[in-house]
């Protein structure tokens, strides 16, 4: 009998796992080898590093350098099968989902699709604004900041050049905070170089917060010394502060005060997708599925969510895990354990800290126990992030890059690709 996906039949129970984030590409590699056919469906055929996501739109990385391909991490094991298609339905009582190559059954099916970027209903910011949410869209915003310095470079006019040049953020988060401090240096250490007749005191670099702090995931003092960073690198950090409206060219803030806005990147909140098939009264706040603790949903056999989007309310997180890397990667290793063992053993979250890079030389960092900044966390923010990256080839083009720039403070990555279009 065939399956529509090119699939061996042969006898093993089916795991299909929906999504290729830390959680799924996590959960996929802990479950090679084992007595399970195991089908990975992802409608991109690469996993992405989505913490360097800013460095790839400030010319800092390539893409590549973010990037692996999901197939490569498969070769050697023949019970891991990678589709490139993207999932439209699930069918809980006949345990199939329907994707755009057709129709596939499951014995166990794992929910890992992580988050969208959230405008909380504001279409004209979803339409106008610039997110970074996928490799794409860094490139995308890579190209929209050199695209905005070319067109500034060809008027004399001073309001059209200051309208070019500046930038808005918004979003205090760590996204938010990196990317701000990034395109800081970038207008202190490179742009001024390769743009010498602009005047770069006319480029602002605008962060906004609707929260009276940084960093709201991390500790007060880690979210000060973040607003102590930026500051010193020539950020305007405006909190307390919502943005109401943008419509492409004018941005309305909450008390009614508008500007000129060529540049506004949204990092302000994330959100979940919801999947068809699945009954609304599996979703909990945020769009997250209710999941008990073994990441099963709450009323659905057989069913998994992880990470981003699965919410397990315990003594300690009564809205739930926070929507970071290592619970995903966590909650995933520990579900690989109770599939292939049988077991139903119960999660529990170990808290490694948080940490955010401002710029070169500063970083906070957030322990269980205690709270640091400046060069040393730094210098543990980049060997966190080099041993988190998947494959060893990345890992040394990364670690050559930040050399070079170290040192240099330069890249040469300030390449503008737009899309091919046929004439």
């Amino acid at each position: 009998m065939k399956n529509g996906f090119n699939l061996p039949n042969n006898g093993k129970k089916r795991v299909i796992i929906i999504g290729a984030g830390f959680a799924g590409l996590k959960l996929a590699r802990k479950m090679a080898g084992s007595q399970y056919q195991v089908v990975m469906i992802d409608k991109r055929n690469f996993h992405q590093f989505q913490p360097l996501f800013y460095q790839v739109a400030t010319s800092g990385l390539e893409p590549s350098n973010i990037s692996f391909p999901i197939r490569k991490a498969f070769q050697k094991f023949t019970n891991l099968h990678f589709r490139n298609t993207e999932l439209l339905e699930v069918k809980p009582q006949e345990k199939i989902i329907i994707t755009k190559a057709g129709e596939l059954s499951y014995d166990k099916l794992v929910l890992a699709t992580g988050v969208d970027t959230n405008y909380f209903g504001n279409k004209n910011i979803e339409q106008y604004g610039i997110s970074m949410k996928s490799t794409a869209q860094a490139i995308n915003l890579r190209n929209r900041i050199l695209e905005s310095f070319e067109t500034a470079i060809l008027t004399e006019n001073s309001k059209e050049q200051a309208k070019q040049l500046s930038v808005v953020i918004v979003g205090g988060g760590p996204t938010g905070v990196e990317l701000s401090g990034a395109i800081a240096e970038l207008k202190s250490y490179v742009l001024p170089k390769d743009y010498p007749e602009l005047d770069f005191n006319r480029m602002k670099i605008r962060l906004y917060e609707a929260a009276p702090r940084l960093l709201n995931g991390m500790s007060e003092k880690a979210g000060n010394s973040a607003f102590k960073f930026l500051t010193r690198l020539g950020v305007e950090v405006h909190l307390k502060t919502k943005i109401l409206d943008y419509n492409g060219d004018d941005m309305t803030l909450e008390d009614g005060t508008s500007y000129k806005v060529q540049n506004l990147v949204w990092t302000a909140g994330v959100g979940v997708r919801r999947i068809p098939g699945i009954a609304d009264e599996y979703y909990v706040r945020g769009n997250r599925l209710s999941v008990d603790r073994t990441n099963q949903v709450k009323g659905l056999n057989d069913i998994y969510a992880l990470g981003d989007m699965a919410s397990m309310v315990t003594e300690k997180y009564a809205n739930g895990h926070p929507q970071v890397a290592q619970v995903a990667i966590q909650q995933a290793h520990l579900l690989s354990k109770n599939l292939i063992r049988g077991t139903a053993k119960e999660f529990e979250y170990r808290d490694k800290g948080s940490m955010a890079t401002i710029g070169r030389n500063m970083a906070v960092v957030d322990l269980p126990s205690f709270t640091f900044s400046g060069v040393i966390a730094w210098f543990m923010w980049l060997i966190v992030h080099l041993m988190a990256i998947v494959g060893v080839k990345n890992r040394l083009f990364i670690f050559i890059n930040w050399a070079q720039s170290y040192f240099s403070r330069d890249q040469s990555l300030r390449v503008l690709i737009r899309p091919f279009k046929k004439k």
